[in-house]
């Protein structure tokens, strides 16, 4: 039996710059797409004249039309194509996955990232107004009107390097009480990190912790190449560890990015 995802194309609607490092695209004529309707859901996109897919977060899907907020950079399969005025392009769409799964006597929320995984974390938000929900974001850009009010957000400004912070960040948190879900994206290297400190030193059960590495610091800002469903179904089924998973999806990455 088949396992490849299924497949649909799409029509560039609308194209809008929301900074001058994320750009919204809007498509539509998506017949047979359906949302997961799980705030972190992914799905690939391939745009003209590449055969390569990334992975993007859906924004938002209603009244036909996907969502798509896409990080641009200097290179790249994607942002040379989304920098210009792609509107009326055709682009193939592959059905969303998503890992977003909260305990149901999870009673707080906090979601850590930087801009790549900004649009999961606004979904997120609009998603579950009931949990209270504090954020702590590592931008480049002033995107205080980006995220649906409600959270407690701390802005956190990327090291002058370029490299991201966050597990040295994470690490040093108080932990609210009681059970709570953590959600975080961002680069490879330091979600890796992470997932070791929430397994040896925290001790969060794995249900409770969603982290996703989205991007290499050393390949320079790529979207996720390598779709991590399969991997971690296929792990489970093996009987393997969490930190098993994780580790061949991180050498997946690199593989692909190499």
């Amino acid at each position: 039996m088949s396992t490849r995802a299924a497949q649909f194309q799409a029509t560039v609607r609308r194209r809008e710059p929301l900074t001058d490092h994320l750009v919204r695209l809007v498509l539509d004529d998506l017949d047979g797409f359906a949302s997961t309707g799980v705030p972190d859901e992914w799905v690939g996109l391939v745009v003209p004249g590449q055969f390569q897919s990334r992975y993007y977060t859906v924004r938002d899907f209603s009244g036909g039309e996907l969502t798509l907020d896409v990080v641009v950079h200097d290179v790249g399969l994607v942002t040379e194509w989304a920098m210009r005025d792609c509107v009326g392009d055709t682009v193939t769409i592959t059905e969303p996955k998503s890992s977003f799964e909260p305990p149901a006597d999870a009673s707080w929320l906090l979601l850590v990232g930087d801009l790549t995984a900004m649009p999961a974390i606004a979904r997120i938000v609009e998603t579950r107004p009931d949990l209270p929900t504090t954020v702590l974001a590592e931008v480049p850009d002033d995107l205080a009107d980006y995220l649906p009010a409600g959270p407690d957000v701390t802005w956190l400004s990327p090291p002058s390097h370029g490299q991201s912070a966050l597990a040295e960040v994470v690490e040093g948190l108080d932990w609210p009480p009681g059970e709570g879900y953590f959600w975080m994206a961002g680069e490879s290297a330091q979600m890796r990190a992470i997932r070791k400190h929430l397994m040896r030193v925290v001790g969060l059960p794995t249900s409770h912790y969603d982290v996703m590495g989205y991007w290499r610091a050393t390949a320079g800002r790529q979207p996720r190449a390598v779709d991590p469903g399969p991997l971690w179904r296929a792990g489970k089924a093996a009987g393997k560890s969490d930190e098993q998973i994780w580790a061949e999806y991180d050498a997946a990455r690199e593989a692909s990015d190499g």
